[in-house]
């Protein structure tokens, strides 16, 4: 939508019945947020989309923008995360993450990873946000995966938008490599509680999520597995460092947490 407000033709990717290299060869700039939507498929998966977009892109210099998530830095590398924080992940995800950006960094056309937290979409996506952290609201309950007092990164979706339009037009000046982070938002499960009260103007407590669960569903649901290795997440604190975003864009103004809010809960 960003993309098109400023006035860009944009082609969708149809990935069950679409051919991808005669998208690209109509493209300019390749914008790809393909992933596999279940945990269990990323050993199998994710190197396979990372071969396909790599082979489609190959030889045609043009820019891929992509987006990145948290997952390389694993437990011991000290926040907040910038393009040069160690990438010290060592749990199978965050290996892959790792191997995916290698590859992309490597391959002999230009790209940017844009490096955000935890996505806040504006329809329901069956995320953490709309599956568990709001679906007690209507009872004052902010269910939540970690710590009350713990920093959490996250990114919202139109914001996400708006920085792929302005790397877009500024494509040329890029380096071949750039992997921007998005500092989002910074937010503790209590600045959680204490925004969704003053938005819905009623008081809403913070509650802890039972991860037993899913810890019991496991042996049966590799979904399960994936969320159990990635909770340490949770309990991590971390943010990501803007800077870079903010001296390159200057003009690109993040949308406040209290404006969001009416999009991501409904």
């Amino acid at each position: 939508a960003s993309l098109k407000h400023a006035g860009h033709n944009i082609r969708c990717f149809q990935r069950d019945s679409g051919d991808l290299n005669a998208d690209v060869d109509w493209a300019d700039i390749v914008v790809s947020g393909w992933h596999p939507s279940d945990y269990s498929e990323w050993k199998r998966e994710t190197p396979k989309i990372t071969n396909t977009l790599i082979n489609a892109l190959h030889g045609k210099g043009k820019r891929l923008i992509v987006a990145g998530n948290i997952y390389i830095y694993g437990s011991s590398s000290g926040t907040p995360w910038d393009a040069n924080s160690p990438q010290l992940a060592t749990n199978p995800l965050g290996k892959l993450r790792i191997q995916m950006e290698h590859a992309l960094k490597n391959a002999d056309f230009p790209c940017t990873i844009i490096r955000c937290g935890e996505f806040l979409d504006t329809e329901n996506s069956g995320n953490w946000f709309d599956k568990i952290m709001i679906s007690k609201l209507d009872q004052g309950v902010f269910h939540y995966p970690g710590p009350e007092m713990v920093t959490h990164s996250w990114a919202y979706l139109p914001d996400v938008g708006n920085i792929v339009a302005h790397l877009v037009e500024e494509n040329e000046k890029m380096p071949k490599f750039l992997d921007i982070p998005f500092s989002g938002y910074t937010l503790t499960a209590q600045d959680w509680c204490r925004s969704v009260s003053r938005y819905l103007q009623r008081p809403v407590r913070y509650k802890k999520m039972s991860w037993t669960p899913i810890y019991l569903l496991s042996p049966f649901w590799p979904m399960a597995r994936g969320l159990i290795e990635m909770r340490y997440l949770w309990s991590l604190p971390h943010s990501l460092d803007g800077t870079d975003l903010r001296q390159r864009f200057p003009d690109f103004k993040p949308t406040p947490l209290m404006d969001a809010l009416p999009n991501i809960i409904k």
